[in-house]
């Protein structure tokens, strides 16, 4: 299984990248709609049982239609990314833009709560505004896909510029307060009520540990990269990073925020060190083997035969999808003093749905 989801990622990636111009990104994406279970990977062909049947975990269908091993490696694939995109963020930059990047996240938030909350009353099967329907829908539409949005300024070689960080910092931010909304809107639909004091805790755990968790890297680097670099077994340093990544993804999880936001502030931490720019060249190998798999993954979550009972829905959520965050993303932007052409590119940047919402 992993050796042809590695073969479909690069066949994907070179495709696109070859013929369309486009990121490679795009055909990882969807070489995992081709050949999941889904699809080509669920059928019985030449007398072969599937090579990617549907999983069923205890009783049914769960909602992850992949092996629990394959679920596994693309989480790791994600944590790498994220670290890996983390140590390449100018923090002085970051730093800089945290401000219009605020901005940014709660415009990209706002606007599209409020439409798929409105479209799913319209043209969906929500009956009030506040149905448990339409809140999950304005709440799915909030997430921008921090790892898309990574991958795809990367290859355009655009995660130094002041767009480039603003996006990826406001998706961030875009994450913490998706997770609270999605608090929220559980909390209504199970219960038909949430204290505010509950979302009070939530939003305290969750943004209390990602300001400790980076500011705290950001003073105790020095020291971290000290100490690993002393060490002189080989890959010691390149080991205990991955080490620390996965550390900090997992504490992300226990206080109620995505995995990859946890390794993306210990790599944005340890950017700024000696060791990680040393370190970078063996990372960036583990990097392409890894994260494709992520990627192909997440395309093979893609069931296209749902669609046919959702199709003027899902027509209308899709473009208010990318007129949502465009506005949502740019005009904050435009406010905070990006020129037309800044606006723009952060509004478009912000458009990416994938891991965060699925």
């Amino acid at each position: 299984q992993v050796a042809v989801i590695l073969v479909a990622a690069k066949l994907g990636g070179e495709i696109c990248q070859r013929y369309f111009r486009v990121p490679s990104v795009l055909g990882e994406l969807a070489a995992g709609v081709i050949i999941g279970p889904f699809a080509l990977g669920g059928w019985s062909i030449l007398g072969f049982d599937p090579l990617f049947p549907l999983a069923i975990h205890g009783e049914s269908f769960s909602g992850i239609p992949v092996s629990t091993e394959i679920y596994f490696l693309a989480q790791f694939a994600s944590i790498v990314l994220l670290f890996v995109v983390g140590l390449e963020t100018d923090l002085s930059l970051f730093m800089k833009y945290a401000g219009p990047a605020l901005l940014v996240a709660a415009g990209g938030v706002i606007l599209p709560f409020f439409l798929g909350m409105v479209s799913t009353v319209i043209f969906g099967p929500a009956e009030g505004l506040f149905s448990p329907e339409a809140l999950f829908m304005g709440a799915i539409m909030t997430a921008t896909s921090v790892g898309i949005t990574a991958r795809v300024l990367t290859e355009l070689k655009s995660l130094h510029t002041a767009e480039g960080v603003t996006i990826l910092a406001a998706a961030v931010v875009d994450d913490v307060l998706g997770i609270l909304i999605l608090t929220v809107v559980v909390g209504i639909s199970t219960i038909g009520s949430i204290s505010a004091g509950g979302v009070a805790w939530v939003g305290f755990k969750a943004v209390g540990f990602w300001l400790v968790l980076t500011g705290g890297g950001i003073l105790l680097a020095p020291y971290i990269a000290r100490v690993i670099g002393r060490l002189q077994v080989p890959g010691g340093g390149v080991v205990l990073f991955l080490a620390l990544a996965l550390f900090a993804a997992a504490m992300a999880e226990m206080f109620g925020l995505a995995l990859i936001i946890g390794a993306y502030s210990l790599g944005l931490a340890l950017s700024r060190t000696e060791l990680a720019h040393r370190l970078m060249d063996p990372l960036t190998a583990i990097y392409h083997g890894l994260v494709p798999v992520f990627f192909v993954v997440m395309g093979m979550f893609v069931n296209i035969s749902a669609m046919k009972g959702a199709l003027l829905l899902g027509v209308v959520i899709t473009l208010l999808a990318i007129v949502s965050k465009v506005i949502g993303g740019g005009l904050p932007a435009l406010a905070a003093g990006f020129n037309m052409r800044g606006a723009w590119r952060i509004g478009f940047g912000m458009l990416p749905r994938g891991e965060v919402a699925l």
